[in-house]
């Protein structure tokens, strides 16, 4: 079972997939400019990104036409994953809670449901 601290970092269930990837690239992104976050865990998602566009890959993708492309998301999903794990959980929160606060309507955000007319002036 989930801790109350756990339910902080989740993304709210109506989000969809890309969403959630924006989020946690913004994230990672907070994070790594945090200087409350080691320089070791700072050079795990730097390394997965090196490999990303590195020519070397553990899978070669003329072999493995499939796998050659799903290493590579698995080594940024494992280095995500890894470096959020290694910075410190209270840091994570508080930069998470920061990006749902932004997600969140808040009361200028309304939206006003108003019909428009076009009103033509007539000319002499």
């Amino acid at each position: 079972m989930a801790d109350k601290k756990d339910r902080n970092l989740m993304v709210t269930p109506q989000s969809g997939v890309i969403h959630n990837l924006v989020i946690q690239a913004k994230l990672i992104l907070r994070l790594i400019g945090d200087r409350r976050v080691s320089i070791w865990a700072k050079l795990i998602p730097i390394g997965a990104l090196i490999y990303l566009v590195s020519p070397v890959d553990l899978l070669p993708g003329v072999a493995f036409p499939v796998i050659g492309a799903l290493d590579d998301a698995a080594i940024i999903g494992l280095g995500s994953y890894i470096f959020l794990e290694f910075c410190p959980p209270a840091v994570v929160q508080e930069h998470m809670k920061a990006l749902n606060s932004n997600m969140d309507a808040s009361a200028s955000d309304e939206v006003v449901d108003a019909d428009a007319t076009e009103i033509k002036e007539e000319t002499k």
